[in-house]
Order: C-alpha cells, then sequence, then structure tokens
C-alpha cells in the first residue's frame, strides 16, 4: 500500500506502524489489493486541524480526524455497502487523505480510558471507511458504518468503542 504519512507535530510517534495496520485492516475487510490503493494521512495538532475542518466543513473547531475521498462511493440506499473502487488507468487506486489531530485523539482516549494506539487505530479505520464511501450521516449508513468498525477492530483484537 502507499501510505504517504506527513508528520507535522512531533508527538505522533509510532503512527506509521499504527496507520499501516489499521490501514492494511481495512483493505482486507473490503478485499481490496492494499498494494494498489494510495492513502495520504496528515497527522498534526489541534490547531491545523481546526483550520482544516474551518475551511472544508465551514467548522472551525478541532476534530479527532478529517477525512477528502478521491471519489464519491457511497451507496444510493441507506444502510448499503458502497461500491469498491477501480483502479485508474495506472492501476492504482487513489482514495484520498486523512488528518488526525494528536491534541484531539490524546484528550478523546484519556476520557474514555482507552489506550491511545486503540483509539487512534480505530480513527484511522474510521477516516479509511470515509474514502471508501462509508458515512454516518443517515441512521442506517451509521449502523453499517459502526458495525463495519467494530467488525475490524476486533480482528485487531480491539474493543467495541462504542460499547463503553
Amino acid at each position: 500500500m502507499n501510505l504517504e504519512l506527513t508528520i507535522v507535530d512531533p508527538r505522533w510517534q509510532g503512527l506509521e506502524a499504527l496507520a499501516t495496520r489499521a490501514v492494511q485492516a481495512v483493505m482486507d475487510h473490503c478485499d481490496l489489493e492494499a498494494d494498489l490503493c494510495e492513502i495520504s494521512l496528515l497527522a498534526c495538532d489541534d490547531t491545523r486541524i481546526a483550520e482544516l475542518n474551518g475551511e472544508f466543513r465551514e467548522k472551525p473547531t478541532p476534530t479527532n480526524v478529517l477525512s477528502w475521498p478521491a471519489e464519491d462511493l457511497a451507496a444510493e440506499a441507506a444502510g448499503q455497502a458502497p461500491e469498491l473502487p477501480t483502479p485508474d488507468f495506472t492501476g492504482e487506486i487513489a482514495l484520498g487523505d486523512i488528518a488526525i489531530s494528536y491534541d484531539t485523539c490524546t484528550r478523546e482516549a484519556a476520557e474514555a480510558g482507552k489506550l491511545m494506539d486503540d483509539h487512534v487505530t480505530h480513527l484511522i479505520i474510521h477516516g479509511t471507511l470515509h474514502l471508501l464511501g462509508y458515512d454516518h450521516i443517515r441512521d442506517l449508513d451509521a449502523t453499517l458504518m459502526e458495525a463495519v468498525e467494530v467488525n475490524i477492530l476486533g480482528k485487531l483484537g480491539i474493543d467495541d468503542p462504542y460499547n463503553v
């Protein structure tokens, strides 16, 4: 897999291994050839993610993770799995970009009593699923996305983050 990691906050130690494991688990679940897939991951802080959130979502506040899919793969019918991406003319699958904030992830993990690595893994899985057309705007889509996340996390030995 081509995971382009840009670390702008030096507190993100060990993120490459976590991100690679998380993205690979999503690719395995979706039966996608990971070696063909490209994702850019920005590891930043609350200041930078608040800027991005303001610019792209008109919500100038920090958040844990943001995603920008390269293509809209969402299913039209609520609760249905998105269509799988197909390789472009070069044989590669550009999935899109993810940004993740160290400050928010640390705060959320501490508040929930979760291991930071488990929480970050969950959020990278969440962001990657967004790149693949999953969403949580409609109730049925949220239910589907949550079930997929829980399934993938379970395969990684991580507890259901929604059953706290």
